[in-house]
């Protein structure tokens, strides 16, 4: 595969790859350095790229590889030098401008930072396969293969992601 080829698979997948990148780094600062290491990484290993063995699972993996890897390094520089942390809000830009009413705009804003809140707190085990089927819209095969699991894995957590969102959202919601 070659710099071409490469430039295809980011005007076919990019929309994709971007959108997993920004549920799993949560605003959108991190999530554009996130997409940025991923194609610089994919620029490294592009000969062990195979654009016939769904090049979209191989990129997902690479950002979940290269997010992975920042943050043990900021686990390990925490250790070293302590930083304090700013309280940023994440954006929550999910309000579609098609909305009828502007209660139904803020009913949607509120549901989706709700929705979005119960993903946040899920263990990144559940949490990546669940951005990866729904954000990514992979299928669990693609799943399984860009995390190197089998897919009954797979599908054992997404449905653990799943049954604890909606306990968490039952919770909120009373």
């Amino acid at each position: 595969m070659d710099i071409d080829e490469l430039t295809n698979l980011i005007n076919i997948h990019g929309k994709a790859v971007y959108g997993f990148c920004y549920r799993l780094a949560g605003n959108k600062e991190d999530a554009d350095d996130l997409y940025q290491e991923t194609f610089l990484k994919a620029i490294e290993v592009i000969h062990k790229m195979d654009k016939n063995q769904n090049p979209k699972s191989f990129l997902i993996a690479i950002a979940i590889r290269v997010r992975k890897n920042n943050r043990r390094k900021f686990a390990w520089r925490q250790r070293i030098a302590p930083i304090a942390g700013l309280s940023e809000d994440v954006d929550h830009a999910f309000v579609s401008e098609s909305e009828a009413t502007p209660e139904d705009a803020v009913l949607s804003h509120e549901l989706r930072g709700m929705i979005q809140a119960a993903a946040d707190r899920l263990d990144d085990k559940l949490k990546i396969p669940l951005y990866m089927h729904y954000t990514a819209e992979m299928s669990i095969e693609e799943i399984a293969q860009a995390l190197r699991i089998p897919p009954g894995t797979v599908k054992s957590r997404l449905f653990k992601a799943r049954r604890n969102m909606k306990k968490l959202l039952e919770v909120e919601s009373s």
